[in-house]
């Protein structure tokens, strides 16, 4: 019997086989080539370190241009806020070493006088800037008081007798003694403006009172840490009653611990207007 051989094929399969091998070839070559020759896609992405610096400061930008920016006030910016202006930290050091003296930022000018940012960012950001009223009503009050000269007589508002404040001029009994009282549920003024928050005191009288009368001894107080407290621990400032205590702990509940005294503003009912004052007898 005649056998067949392996190695003898017909038109049909060398043809197969044929095509297989060129296949082969083809492929191996177009492997070789692409790794000779990257894609223009590929180095498209190879970018010089001046050209990342462009993209990831373009990046930076966009990011800040996306954050929807409230009207706030400068004094308890933070430094994801300042991140957020634009503000070096150089910048946020400096108002941050300013504000740990216990003084504020009344102005624009005098925000940038203590931060020293350029006036195109200034420019910027000012318009966002938001003071109290009282400052606005009495900036030019407290100007006029910061040039006097203090007489040799000048005594300490917190030692200040209701007798002694009776020798100013549009203070009587009731006023004299209700600034009495108002300065002792405080535990003392901390800073001269605080005069303005008496009930029934007229600015231009408590202009004439800051003539006469200074804060010269600081009180030193135990702060009230608003992450802790409670609604009575709370309501003893006399800046804040027990519904606004509460408001604040039913802030707290739902959004965590305070991380700014500027997180206060969002609290319902909250006189962000005395925000600056309420702040210097919290802690956080």
């Amino acid at each position: 019997m005649k056998l067949k051989s392996h190695f003898r094929f017909n038109k049909q399969e060398r043809s197969g086989i044929f095509f297989f091998l060129l296949m082969v070839i083809v492929l191996q070559g177009v492997y070789y080539y692409v790794k000779a020759n990257p894609s223009q896609k590929e180095t498209s992405f190879v970018l010089n370190t001046r050209e990342q610096h462009r993209i990831d400061s373009l990046r930076i930008y966009q990011a800040k241009a996306s954050i929807k920016i409230y009207p706030f006030n400068p004094n308890y910016i933070t430094d994801y806020k300042g991140y957020t202006l634009g503000l070096s930290t150089s910048e946020l050091d400096r108002l941050f070493a300013y504000r740990t003296q216990g003084r504020f930022v009344n102005s624009v000018e005098e925000f940038q006088t203590v931060t020293q940012i350029s006036d195109s960012l200034l420019n910027e950001i000012s318009s966002y800037f938001e003071f109290p009223d009282w400052v606005g009503k009495n900036q030019s009050s407290k100007k006029k008081i910061s040039f006097v000269k203090k007489e040799k007589g000048t005594k300490d508002l917190n030692s200040a007798t209701a007798e002694d404040l009776m020798e100013v001029y549009g203070i009587g009994e009731t006023l004299s003694e209700r600034i009495v009282k108002f300065r002792d549920r405080l535990g003392g003024f901390l800073v001269n403006e605080q005069l303005y928050d008496v009930y029934g005191l007229k600015p231009e009288v408590a202009e004439k009172a800051l003539l006469k009368f200074q804060v010269i001894k600081v009180p030193t107080l135990d702060k009230i840490n608003i992450n802790k407290a409670g609604i009575e621990e709370l309501s003893q400032l006399i800046y804040i009653n027990k519904s606004l205590a509460s408001n604040i702990i039913d802030y707290r509940d739902k959004n965590g611990s305070f991380a700014s005294f500027q997180e206060l503003s969002n609290v319902d009912a909250f006189p962000t207007e005395k925000l600056d004052r309420i702040a210097l007898y919290l802690s956080l």
